[in-house]
């Protein structure tokens, strides 16, 4: 099968950094799919992995974790899925990943593609629909459908980015919260707005004084999706006595002592939690990537498609991961065909 992987970490500016291979066809068993890749997106988590792991000497390290594509075969385990069902989903970090014609994926993290979408529109949603759902509703704990009157805020940092644009959706549609994003740019403070937020503010600016403009003093939620060191001292000033702070970055080190005064609590979302260990409930992002096709279909959510990079090859998934590293990305990138 065709792929695009790399043997050790480059800067992508370096044309080895992301080669073109051709390797062996996986075979699947147990609860594993065998997926025709029609279509991936590329997220921060595939510049992070090239930048920083390293395959063992003279192996070929494949990233990538969206997909869209369509079932070819299943192991002799499988319940939920039939060969040709039409799905998509973000596979696990602990496995190789999406950039190759053929992919496995365990079917309990996959879900059945919206049947209002093309393959490249849906594979631009799993990644960051799994990890905005979980962020929202079962890491900060909001209440769906708690109706209008809430005096309740969400300030999501990084609104206009992959995740942000499906969490600003799902807390705006799905919740009774005053949804608050930030951009520093005309071109994507218009995007988060059209998303659905009720402000947007400017995240080069202090967010407590950028919030007091707004004539919101305090948030009872803060979402930090990237740079939340760079944020911190802020953050904590903007939140409520007894507010949630969710991040899904990794910043070097944080202060908790800075959160005791307020009784802040601090919740950290990685959507590959469910799949790397194996849990219980781990089927539950089937489920959730199923109620995110509904809400697609019946017009709730949209698809946080940005740009389409062309065919998934090297040279095309250099220039998204440069993109993505520039931190001028808006919506998600996507590649389609082989």
């Amino acid at each position: 099968m065709k792929a695009v992987a790399y043997q050790q970490s480059l800067p992508i500016t370096d044309p080895q950094a992301l080669q073109d291979v051709t390797l062996p066809d996986p075979e699947p068993s147990g609860r594993d799919l065998l997926i025709e890749v029609r279509a991936i997106s590329v997220n921060p988590v595939d510049c992070k992995v090239r930048n920083g792991v390293n395959p063992p000497d003279g192996e070929w390290k494949v990233l990538g974790w969206d997909a869209a594509g369509i079932v070819r075969a299943a192991g002799s385990d499988v319940t939920l899925f039939k060969p040709g069902d039409r799905i998509y989903y973000a596979g696990s970090i602990a496995r190789a990943g999406t950039n190759s014609e053929l992919h496995l994926v365990d079917e309990r993290i996959v879900g059945r593609m919206p049947a209002s979408l093309e393959f490249a529109k849906a594979a631009a949603l799993p990644l960051t629909a799994i990890t905005a759902w979980e962020l929202l509703f079962e890491r900060l704990g909001v209440a769906r459908n708690t109706g209008a009157g809430t005096s309740d805020a969400i300030l999501i940092i990084g609104a206009a980015g992959g995740v942000g644009s499906i969490l600003v959706q799902l807390a705006r549609q799905l919740t009774g919260l005053t949804v608050i994003g930030t951009a520093s740019r005309e071109e994507t403070r218009e995007w988060v707005m059209n998303l659905g937020a009720h402000h947007v503010i400017d995240h080069t600016k202090p967010l407590s004084q950028e919030l007091k403009r707004i004539g919101i003093p305090q948030v009872q939620y803060v979402a930090s999706l990237n740079q939340t060191d760079a944020h911190f001292d802020e953050i904590v000033e903007s939140l409520a006595p007894q507010g949630k702070l969710g991040l899904i970055d990794d910043p070097k080190s944080l202060d908790a002592n800075k959160l005791k005064r307020k009784s802040l609590s601090l919740h950290w979302e990685f959507m590959f939690t469910r799949s790397l260990f194996g849990t219980d409930d781990m089927q539950k992002q089937h489920e959730l990537l199923d109620e995110v096709a509904r809400l697609i279909d019946n017009g709730t959510l949209k698809t946080t498609f940005g740009e389409h990079f062309g065919r998934i090859d090297a040279a095309n998934l250099r220039r998204a991961h440069a993109l993505i590293e520039s931190n001028k990305a808006k919506g998600k990138i996507v590649l389609e065909g082989f």
